[in-house]
């Protein structure tokens, strides 16, 4: 068993490689790329809403701003040199060993090998390196492409919170929480593994 590692070994941004991406920490320098590929789909159902307005000068204050929240950690996730999206640790709980991960991913990297790899990358760290027990994932209740993508990842849908958050637009979130525990890891390792040898 992975022995527990330090609070601060959990926030720290360590780069990571696959096959396909990179993981990379995200910074003002990755918001002209994002800019350039999101549509409004992109963003309609973060739990923090997006950038007010599709300009470089504006996914740059939003991503100093993820960066600035407190006990978050986040990536950039590149693809054939550029930025296609962003994962993270939208909540990080080092003393209850589980993080939440949150992914972001432009339309032109949906579908690919970009999402397993980044989950697999992340995930792999979370439960080999940090030792943690748990993994949660929410998704926006009406986001059905999240949560067909979780219920394909092999996560185990847990329930729904109702009006848990409240968007940027005042509107109420219901929020699907879906996990994967230490002992259901090595499967749902496997099947990222099978997905990603398929995209070779």
């Amino acid at each position: 068993m992975t022995p527990p590692a330090s609070a601060e070994d959990w926030l720290r941004q360590p780069t990571l490689r696959g096959r396909f991406v990179m993981l990379e920490p995200l910074g003002p320098e990755h918001a002209a790329d994002l800019c350039a590929g999101a549509d409004d789909a992109t963003v309609r159902f973060l739990a923090r809403g997006g950038p007010s307005r599709h300009t470089v000068e504006d996914w740059a204050a939003y991503l100093e701003h993820l960066n600035a929240l407190p006990g978050r950690v986040n990536w950039a996730v590149r693809w054939e040199g550029r930025t296609v999206g962003r994962i993270s640790y939208s909540e990080v709980k080092p003393a209850d060993r589980w993080v939440e991960i949150g992914t972001m991913l432009l339309p032109a990297a949906q579908g690919t090998a970009a999402n397993p790899e980044a989950k697999l990358l992340l995930m792999t760290r979370t439960f080999e390196t940090l030792g943690a027990g748990r993994v949660q994932f929410k998704a926006d209740a009406r986001n059905a492409r999240s949560l067909r993508a979780l219920e394909k990842l092999g996560a185990v849908r847990e329930g729904v919170l109702r009006q848990y958050q409240l968007r940027p637009d005042g509107q109420g979130r219901d929020s699907v929480v879906f996990s994967v525990l230490r002992g259901e890891w090595p499967e749902v390792r496997a099947g990222l593994e099978r997905r990603l040898a398929r995209a070779d």
